[in-house]
Parts: structure tokens; C-alpha cells; sequence
């Protein structure tokens, strides 16, 4: 008999899994604060190493209300505290890197969260 119960995809070291499903939380809801949207902003990310101030230039690739998917040339790790500008309109965030996918031609895959974000801080109604 065949089994057609669903198997996990085998993984491969080295590689992020990405996921398009959305996970409910615990207690019922979405783990999403808002809603997302595919946009490429132009952002300049901050941070500090070995004592001295760094800056990376990027566009996003995905955006919500708190937060954004970015591919920066540098690689930053999870938890690092980080400062977002948005180049459009000028407006700056702190923020933090909370998650690290692949490093691809263009550079890392960060996941950036805003720390306590103006609900304008990317020019479009989320």
C-alpha cells in the first residue's frame, strides 16, 4: 500500500528553508503584525563593528509596518543592532536583524525588524 502521507522536503546544509505559508500562533492568530508588500525601497543600514560605524546601501525586496526583507553586501547577525533609513523619504529607525537566510550574488538575506516604527516610515499605506 502506498503511504501519501506528507513528508518533510529533505534539507540541504547550508541552505535556509523559506516558507509562503503563513503559521498560526499560539492562542489562534497570525504571527504577522501587518501586512506585507513587495516593494524595492532604497535603504541605508547602519551598525557598529569593532567599535566603528558601518553603512550599507540596499533595496528592500519585501516591507510591512514593521519591518523589511533586505539583500545587503555585508553579513550581519541575528540579533545585531542595526539603524534603517529609508532613502525616499529620509526618515530613520532603529531596528534589528532577525533573521539570516542565504548569501546570494547580490549579498545576504536579512530580515530586519523596526524597533518601535512610524506607521509612515515607508511612504505607503500598510
Amino acid at each position: 500500500m502506498t503511504d501519501f502521507r506528507e513528508r518533510p522536503a529533505p534539507s540541504t546544509p547550508g541552505k535556509a528553508k523559506h516558507s509562503v505559508t503563513k503559521t498560526p500562533a499560539l492562542g489562534g492568530g497570525n504571527r504577522r503584525r501587518g501586512e506585507r508588500l513587495n516593494s524595492r525601497v532604497p535603504v541605508a543600514v547602519e551598525w557598529s563593528s569593532s567599535g566603528e560605524r558601518r553603512r550599507g546601501e540596499a533595496r528592500t525586496r519585501v516591507i510591512g509596518p514593521y519591518g523589511c526583507l533586505v539583500v545587503l553586501r555585508h553579513s550581519l547577525e541575528v540579533q545585531q543592532q542595526v539603524h534603517v533609513t529609508n532613502l525616499v523619504n529620509k526618515l530613520s529607525n532603529p531596528a534589528r536583524i532577525v533573521w539570516r537566510g542565504q548569501e546570494g550574488a547580490e549579498g545576504w538575506e536579512l530580515g530586519i525588524e523596526l524597533l518601535d516604527p512610524e506607521m509612515g516610515f515607508w511612504g505607503l499605506e500598510l
